[in-house]
């Protein structure tokens, strides 16, 4: 059982924020460029959460605003917190209804519920095509072998997980990256200090989910050296 503790997480190097992107664009390609894409916000609400929630907040309005030439994109916020609370919210279509969804939460100690998000997301992505989730978390107290197990089936209908984990325990991060890998998507750490780089990788995330590999590779060369220079990665 993997748990999160208080050292510090290790600043996103060029190195990883690379790699990151990189595996963005090695997944599959939206087909279905008639219909908006749709990704679901998904995050850890647990008492331990509370310092840096209000940068979660913050960031996902970022992923609204690079999407807009590209058709707009829908997002769903999910999360859990609490005894077995765990919560789906309506489908939005601009960073306002979502920020108001957001800062209406308040964070409750609780076990994670990682098993239950990825649930949620095998169900809609069966109903109808969902092109990546986004997790936001800093522990894992669940079975890591079922949890890798529906990552694998969420690989199964090219649904990429991004995972980005705060804090630096070790077994969490292991948990996290296999449940990345699994599913075709990337890990990443979520790290308050590095704002400006987690606002391009989820940025790169959205605009992937929008548009697909195309519009990232576009977005790369408007977003600044760093992104640029990394994104020359792509292949």
């Amino acid at each position: 059982m993997a748990k999160s503790n208080d050292s510090r997480p290790p600043a996103a190097s060029s190195t990883e924020v690379g790699k990151f992107l990189d595996k963005v664009a090695r997944t599959p390609v939206r087909t279905d460029p008639g219909r908006r894409g749709r990704l679901i916000f998904a995050l850890d609400a647990t008492a331990s959460r509370e310092p840096t929630w209000d940068t979660a907040c913050q960031l996902q309005g970022r992923m609204f605003a690079e999407t807009g030439s590209l058709g707009g994109l829908l997002i769903q916020l999910c999360f859990y917190r609490g005894f077995r609370e765990f919560r789906a919210g309506a489908w939005c279509e601009d960073a306002g209804a979502l920020q108001r969804e957001m800062t209406a939460v308040r964070c409750l100690g609780g076990q994670t519920q990682i098993g239950r998000v990825l649930d949620h997301a095998l169900a809609e992505a069966r109903e109808q095509k969902v092109q990546a989730l986004v997790f936001i978390g800093d522990a894992m107290e669940e079975d890591a072998d079922a949890l890798c197990h529906k990552a694998g089936q969420l690989g199964i209908l090219n649904l990429p997980m991004f995972v980005f984990q705060e804090g630096g325990d070790p077994g969490v991060r292991s948990v996290f990256q296999q449940l990345a890998r699994l599913s075709g998507g990337a890990w990443a750490p979520f790290d308050s200090s590095s704002a400006a780089q987690l606002r391009k990788l989820l940025s790169a995330v959205a605009i992937f989910a929008a548009g697909g590999r195309k519009a990232l590779q576009d977005y790369s060369k408007k977003a600044g050296e760093e992104v640029l220079l990394l994104t020359q990665q792509l292949k």
